[in-house]
């Protein structure tokens, strides 16, 4: 499951599943993908759900170009579908044979994972019953379990807010609690039934899986009356792994580094564009600022990023980097020190390396990155006619890409 993010418009990013999923989870949909149906008309009430999750492969149409909202759903397509929206769920016991599902059985595969990730369980004597319809609480048992979703309050204090709640099975009631917790649980065309025992529907079943990806930060929120609105814990975003973020450096336009620079040498940028949902809002403003440290080893740059500041000033533990920058420049004997100085800023032992080789000893201090003092590293230059020095353009050199994923509070 993935929802697209822009930063301008060239930047694409897609969120993934965090938290209590506990893996991050991206799902790419087809560029064919349909997400409009003949029998899901606009004002459906579930047409928003539908759609999203169309969108992204998560569920699909009819040849007919139909949805059939009010099918209902068996366990084995809703393992499908389970595994369709949660492909990366780690998987938390053993895979077992259920006696009613063959190998060559076209939902084998999804009912494994299913299983092993603990979204799904069989029923005693080893069967799985998977053209069995699936009720509704079982559905967001289902989720519940799988995302090791806990009620925080007393499931009984929780559930009043359904008048069906006497309704609702003993091995259900601290799971649906907890879906309620987390606003996965939508009831049309009454918010406050719950219909439990109800055979759960297409569109009820899309709905029940959006907002349950939802409650994990992969998708941004839509708008409907009919969610039931017990959240009790703060939302979050996640940005997943791998997603790159844009930077800029106002104080130079080229940085210097020497190849033994022998400590990382500590530096403050801004991002560049604002990183957005694809529904507009903003989750990284322009200008926030990352700060890490400039890393060298074995001859090569990195930039390894540390803390991302919101404008609002709150800090925001990232674990980025750039890629490794390698491009070389050289010093000689003789250069006009000005000009390698100009819009530049030095590493304290790429000072020292100037410094030795051009015989200027005067390199302004607002020069030189703050890191180890220069003079005590003039030892470290060898020969004294020339020397190369990493040269980074921080402006596209140090753009970064998330090595876990950010968890933004909203």
């Amino acid at each position: 499951m993935s929802i697209a993010f822009k930063s301008g418009t060239a930047l694409l990013l897609t969120l993934g599943i965090t938290a209590t999923a506990a893996a991050p989870i991206v799902i790419s949909a087809p560029a064919f993908a349909q997400t409009t149906f003949f029998d899901v008309s606009s004002n459906y009430w579930a047409s928003g759900f539908i759609q999203e999750l169309a969108s992204r492969n998560v569920i699909k149409g009819f040849p007919d170009g139909s949805f059939r909202p009010n099918d209902p759903v068996t366990r084995a397509q809703f393992a499908a579908m389970i595994r369709q929206a949660f492909p990366n769920a780690p998987r938390v016991r053993s895979a077992i044979n259920f006696a009613d599902v063959p190998t060559n059985y076209w939902g084998y595969e999804a009912i494994q994972t299913a299983y092993t990730s603990g979204f799904l369980a069989g029923y005693p004597g080893g069967t799985f019953r998977p053209n069995e319809n699936i009720p509704r609480a079982q559905s967001l048992v289902s989720l519940a379990n799988g995302l090791q979703y806990a009620s925080t309050a007393p499931a009984d204090t929780t559930l009043q807010i359904f008048r069906d709640a006497s309704a609702i099975p003993g091995y259900a009631r601290g799971s649906i609690a907890a879906a309620a917790e987390r606003r996965i649980v939508v009831n049309y065309p009454d918010v406050q039934l719950l219909n439990p025992n109800q055979v759960a529907t297409r569109a009820e079943v899309a709905a029940f899986i959006f907002q349950a990806l939802v409650s994990t930060g992969q998708v941004a929120a839509i708008q409907s009356p009919y969610i039931v609105g017990q959240a009790v814990t703060p939302q979050q975003v996640t940005i997943p792994a791998g997603t790159s973020i844009p930077l800029r450096y106002s104080k130079a336009d080229k940085i210097l580094l020497a190849k033994n620079e022998p400590n990382p040498t500590p530096i403050t940028l801004d991002v560049a564009q604002n990183i957005v949902t694809s529904n507009g809002t903003v989750l990284i403003p322009a200008g926030s600022q990352v700060s890490g440290q400039l890393v060298v080893s074995q001859g090569q740059a990195q930039f390894v990023a540390s803390q991302l500041t919101l404008p609002n000033g709150q800090p925001i533990a990232i674990d980025a980097t750039s890629n490794a920058i390698t491009e070389t420049e050289t010093i000689r004997r003789g250069v006009n020190v000005g000009s390698i100085l100009k819009d530049a800023a030095l590493g304290s032992a790429a000072a020292a390396g100037i410094a030795a080789v051009t015989g200027d000893r005067n390199i302004k201090a607002g020069e030189v990155l703050i890191g180890t003092g220069a003079g005590a590293l003039a030892g470290l230059i060898f020969g004294s006619d020339r020397v190369d020095l990493i040269s980074i353009k921080p402006n596209s050199d140090l753009n970064l890409r998330l090595n876990n994923n950010l968890v933004l509070p909203r």
